[in-house]
């Protein structure tokens, strides 16, 4: 028994459970159960160790999409801005810019904007035949592969995510099944072997899962992939852990059935045990997290998803410490990650609070939270809201909005919104801060009957939050084509008023930037258009912007998003003062159906040769 107890700690265990079956093992038999004692242990301390290896698999993963961002992506930009610069400098002479042209079917003037709105937009959509004369690559098929989304589920008309994202997921799900499945005996008599092996994978697993679920995390900047992206490997992982809890419960009741079962404990004592017991309550906890955080809950109770989610995950943390010393060290590691997060940064930094002014939009169903300070400035006090709003924000970055006032219930509820003003830049003086927040049920109703009868409120803000990535796509294109609807419009703006207003490094008096940007926003109703102001509009018109607004969709139904993309792009690459091969860039940002339509559009011009690329800004919680 002195050597059992010695093995049994050397693989990371408690004495109490293998000692137990152990014990529990030699009454059946005496050379058969020495043999399978001895195989139990053996078992036992290799998974130990494999289990030490799979932290080693993860951090190498994490490595290459670091590399790749920093080393390889700037590489590319940089090979990217030479050609283009070499391309201007060729036909800077004798040609004329047409970046502040515009486009006769698209531009909607001030005066003829209300006509353009009912306008029917079937003109629009006769796709020219002109054929790219790139021949694709192995790196753009490559491309287009990984952007292509297929067809929701024909029964649950699930979305599911992009080619290249199902890719990671599977290689996430293939990774934990070899380490589930790697040199394990299939005998029934070895069942415990695998049960520790699910624990193990499963409480190694705990310090990933929180470290994809904060918003302040190191992999943000590493990757460049933000919270709302990286959200999607989190719940994935969620789902894995899930069934690795419910596989360990289920072997641990099949090796009472066949080792405590004949040497006379039956199941209610074995379920009495205090390990059991704790195991038993850890594993109800993560199962109710998982059915609580399905899509159609979140949808249909999200306050409540977002309280039980809290409660859930950190009893779960709590019943696994005490459930087994083995996994201690990793459920103490995933709530560091956990307080790091949500008391460090997001109390204590990221958070602030300011009155802001409530305004009902002229469709009755959308409010607009304004409000404006002057940008932190001096150096002690950056220091301390480096990362706060009020130190300015990003272009499609979101922050986490609580209104306390309106009732008790919202004290402590945080919703996400895209920030709908352009970003501070340089030294500006003052931050203009909006969110447009349009009124579903919930919350968005409650603050939608508020500031009818309200003009102000005390507001609390958590962010900005969000990834460079669109952003940096949008400055490395020569035409960058931004589709949203209806209230997509607060990613859009921010975005494309930095691109009119920014000079990137390659550019310079001599060879002035020849980039086209251009805006296609799908809208339900003509008074919309109020969200940002005609006034707005017309402003990024004039700085060159094209602009196309179909007819509302409640008066002309849908249009063709796919089809509007695919003609901007051609019409704008035609114009000339670009590129043989320009690189083009599309964001999109509306609903699932239009979101997975542009983004197979650009997975076909990729496909055909066009050197192009888009990103979905939609948050996936």
């Amino acid at each position: 028994m002195d050597w059992l107890r010695y093995t049994s700690v050397s693989a990371g265990q408690s004495n109490t459970t293998i000692s137990t079956i152990s014990e529990y093992a030699s009454r059946t038999s005496s050379s058969s159960s020495d043999e399978r004692r001895r195989q139990l242990i053996e078992g036992v301390i290799y998974s130990g160790r494999l289990i030490l290896t799979y932290q080693l698999v993860m951090v190498s993963i994490v490595l290459l999409f670091t590399i790749r961002r920093w080393l390889v992506a700037p590489v590319r930009r940089r090979l990217g801005r030479l050609e283009r610069v070499g391309h201007q400098k060729d036909t800077a002479s004798g040609s004329s810019s047409s970046s502040s042209s515009t486009l006769a079917a698209y531009e909607t003037s001030p005066e003829t904007l209300k006509h353009s709105l009912l306008s029917d937009e079937r003109s629009h959509l006769l796709l020219r035949s002109q054929v790219h004369d790139v021949r694709p690559g192995f790196m753009r098929v490559l491309r287009s592969v990984g952007m292509w989304q297929p067809s929701p589920l024909p029964v649950t008309k699930h979305a599911l995510p992009s080619s290249a994202t199902t890719l990671l997921v599977c290689l996430l799900l293939g990774i934990n099944v070899f380490y589930a499945l790697y040199n394990i005996s299939f005998k029934l008599e070895l069942s415990f072997v695998f049960s520790d092996r699910t624990a193990r994978l499963f409480v190694a697993n705990l310090p990933w899962l929180y470290l994809l679920a904060a918003k302040n995390q190191p992999l943000r900047f590493l990757t460049g992939y933000s919270y709302e992206n990286l959200n999607i490997l989190h719940r994935r992982l969620g789902e894995i852990l899930c069934f690795l809890a419910v596989l360990h419960g289920v072997f641990m009741i099949v090796t009472w059935y066949l080792l405590f079962r004949p040497a006379g404990m039956d199941i209610w004592h074995f379920l009495s045990l205090k390990i059991i017991v704790l195991g038993l309550l850890a594993l109800a906890s993560y199962e109710i997290l998982f059915f609580t955080s399905l899509a159609s809950f979140r949808e249909w109770w999200y306050e409540m998803f977002l309280a039980s989610h809290i409660i859930l995950q950190a009893a779960g943390l709590i019943l696994v410490y005490f459930h087994h010393s083995g996994g201690r060290i990793y459920t103490g590691i995933a709530l560091a990650i956990f307080l790091i997060d949500r008391v460090v940064f997001r109390l204590a930094t990221k958070t602030s609070s300011f009155s802001a002014d409530l305004a009902v939009m002229a469709d009755g169903d959308t409010v607009k939270i304004s409000a404006d300070w002057p940008v932190t400035s001096h150096w002690s006090q950056k220091f301390w809201t480096l990362l706060n709003t009020k130190s300015g924000w990003q272009p499609t970055e979101h922050v986490f909005l609580t209104v306390p006032a309106m009732a008790k219930k919202h004290i402590i509820q945080a919703h996400p919104f895209t920030i709908a003003s352009a970003a501070p830049e340089g030294k500006q003086q003052y931050a203009w801060f909006n969110l447009l927040v349009r009124a579903h049920d919930g919350f968005t109703r409650d603050l939608l009957q508020y500031a009818r009868t309200h003009s102000s409120a005390m507001i609390r803000v958590d962010g900005p939050y969000g990834s460079l990535h669109a952003l940096e796509m949008m400055r490395d294109s020569d035409v960058a084509v931004a589709i949203v609807g209806g209230s997509g419009i607060a990613v859009a703006y921010p975005l494309l008023w930095t691109l009119l207003h920014d000079r990137s490094p390659s550019d310079s008096e001599a060879t002035p930037r020849r980039r086209k940007v251009a805006l296609i926003w799908i809208i339900h109703e003509a008074s919309h258009i109020s969200w940002i102001g005609q006034e707005r509009l017309d402003e990024l018109k004039a700085m060159g912007l094209h602009v196309c607004v179909p007819g509302p969709t409640s008066m002309a139904g849908r249009p063709d998003a796919a089809a509007l993309v695919r003609d901007m792009i051609h019409r704008l690459t035609e114009q000339g003062n670009l590129p043989d091969d320009p690189r083009v860039g599309v964001v999109v940002s509306g609903p699932d159906g239009m979101n997975r339509a542009v983004r197979n559009t650009c997975a076909s011009l990729a496909w055909q040769g066009w050197d192009v690329d888009v990103a979905v800004e939609k948050y996936g919680w």
